[in-house]
């Protein structure tokens, strides 16, 4: 095992663990209640792993440490979302957000910084591409974030991977992060709660779909023909509908589990009673729910959310050929949090 002197233990799989552990001279399952400690436990400095030797955790502190993203800025909504700013060990930034409710809390984190596929209506976009994030990066959100708002690791906590960056362009990390985030060794939240969203590259759906565990799939559609999707989402040249659609298709679903497509609602654009009926017919013989998301809109970008009245007549038209639908108003819309619209505001 190839190891820089110093390194951050946050991101490091059990086997991995288990072998620094013997690497140091102690026992392998030295290596399991160290894996335990950081992410069950969500223990952050090595003094308090007592349940550890005092000679192991001294030859830890000399060559490694538990580090997350430091959190440098804190944005709250309204409506109880709170916008996180992260600062990465290069000085690349990027954001997570929390989201509270009555039964459950929803972190939506990230798994790029930037992104490069440059949909028209999305903010992150305007950033451009910069790097992937590594699997400490993406866990760390869970801890740094999970810590400072003291949540509970008995807590009913949900994931999206619907942050910074397209997630199937750094699927190998995403998919460690969550074997991490699922082990209930790790930090114990169950795959059905855990849900990555792509904008449509192909060829990672069937990569995912061949995971032996696996989290759930959510397809950002957002148009009705080509030339519209085209013109909203360039990777559509690439991926076409029909390619996107049989990818969906042949995509494995677990008894109960429906494939969700998500479908951003921007007026005068993709909002039409046609685009509704193009939708059905698409997205017709997929077991999938529709979420539909009236635009989040902002003053660097021309578009404009649809009307409720203009959303509800969409979802009425899908929900007359069997196809579930439902309005989501993203939260955090006031402090750049929802749904499209992170940007490093305030960075």
């Amino acid at each position: 095992m190839s190891r820089l002197p110093s390194e951050n233990l946050v991101g490091w799989s059990l086997a991995e663990l288990e072998e620094l552990a013997v690497k140091l001279g102690q026992a392998r399952y030295r290596g399991r209640q160290l894996y335990r400690a950081i992410y069950a436990r969500r223990v952050q400095s090595f003094e308090n792993l007592t349940d550890l030797k005092r000679e192991f955790r001294a030859l830890l502190a000399k060559g490694y440490r538990i580090a997350c993203p430091e959190i440098q800025g804190e944005f709250g909504s309204r409506d109880g979302a709170i916008r996180y700013l992260l600062r990465l060990e290069d000085g690349s930034a990027v954001e997570s957000v929390y989201m509270p409710a009555e039964k459950r809390t929803t972190l939506c984190l990230s798994s790029q910084v930037g992104c490069a596929l440059n949909c028209k209506f999305c903010f992150t976009a305007l950033l451009g591409a910069k790097r992937n994030l590594s699997v400490g990066e993406i866990v760390g959100q869970v801890l740094a974030i999970t810590k400072v708002r003291s949540v509970s690791s008995r807590a009913r906590l949900n994931i999206v991977f619907m942050g910074m960056g397209e997630p199937l362009l750094n699927l190998p990390a995403v998919m460690q992060a969550v074997k991490i985030l699922a082990d209930p060794d790790g930090l114990g939240i169950p795959l059905r709660r855990i849900t990555i969203s792509t904008a449509g590259i192909v060829p990672k759906i069937h990569e995912l779909a061949c995971e032996p565990a696996r989290p759930k799939l959510a397809v950002s559609l957002n148009a009705s023909t080509d030339e519209q999707r085209t013109a909203l989402m360039p990777l559509n040249r690439k991926y076409p509908l029909r390619e996107l659609l049989d990818a969906c298709r042949a995509f494995p679903l677990r008894p109960r589990e429906r494939l969700t497509f998500e479908y951003v609602m921007l007026d005068g654009l993709n909002d039409s009673k046609a685009d509704a009926e193009r939708v059905a017919a698409l997205v017709g013989g997929i077991r999938c729910k529709v979420n539909l998301i009236p635009y989040n809109s902002g003053s660097e970008l021309p578009y404009r959310p649809s009307s409720l009245e203009r959303v509800m007549e969409f979802q009425e038209v899908l929900a007359a050929r069997h196809i579930p639908a439902f309005v989501r108003i993203s939260r955090g819309q006031d402090v750049g949090a929802a749904c499209g619209q992170l940007r490093l505001a305030g960075a």
